[in-house]
């Protein structure tokens, strides 16, 4: 394999250290370079050979092993949990158990009180007026003296 003969913008044509290092490049090249031309045959006379990963078997019998590795996922925990009931008091396993029921229960009132408080609010009023309408924003002045009341507004 040879570079290309071909200038490079702003390279000489005669350059000698350039042909110097495409002739090196080309002797290392040719020391590991082999091409075989012989046809590959479509049919070998070689066993198979087990390829890297999950062994050759059935679609039933991958379908199986997932199922198998599933459940022994799942009993893990299961008897992880059947330990540590042996291993721990009942009063233990009641707290641990019944620590995240009862905080459960104690958000579902929260939001029950909530959703009562929200239900009894007063609603806004909303009035609906046909025809002309006069606002009065005049303010009233009030003073009362003496023992019997006398109001005298002015307006």
């Amino acid at each position: 394999m040879q570079l290309p003969e071909q200038p490079v913008a702003g390279q000489h044509t005669d350059n000698p250290l350039a042909r110097a290092v495409n002739e090196a490049i080309t002797k290392e090249l040719a020391k590991t370079y082999h091409r075989d031309n012989t046809p590959v045959p479509l049919i070998g006379t070689a066993p198979p050979v087990a390829q890297p990963g999950p062994p050759p078997m059935s679609q039933w019998a991958i379908d199986a092993s997932g199922v198998l590795k599933g459940v022994g996922a799942v009993s893990i925990p299961i008897g992880v949990a059947l330990w540590i009931v042996g291993q721990v008091d009942p009063l233990t396993l009641g707290i641990i158990f019944g620590s995240p029921a009862i905080a459960a229960l104690a958000v579902a009132r929260l939001v029950a009180k909530v959703k009562d408080a929200n239900q009894n609010t007063p609603q806004p009023v909303t009035n609906h007026y046909h025809g002309t309408v006069h606002h009065d924003t005049r303010n009233v002045t009030s003073t009362t003296q003496g023992i019997i009341a006398n109001n005298r507004n002015t307006a």
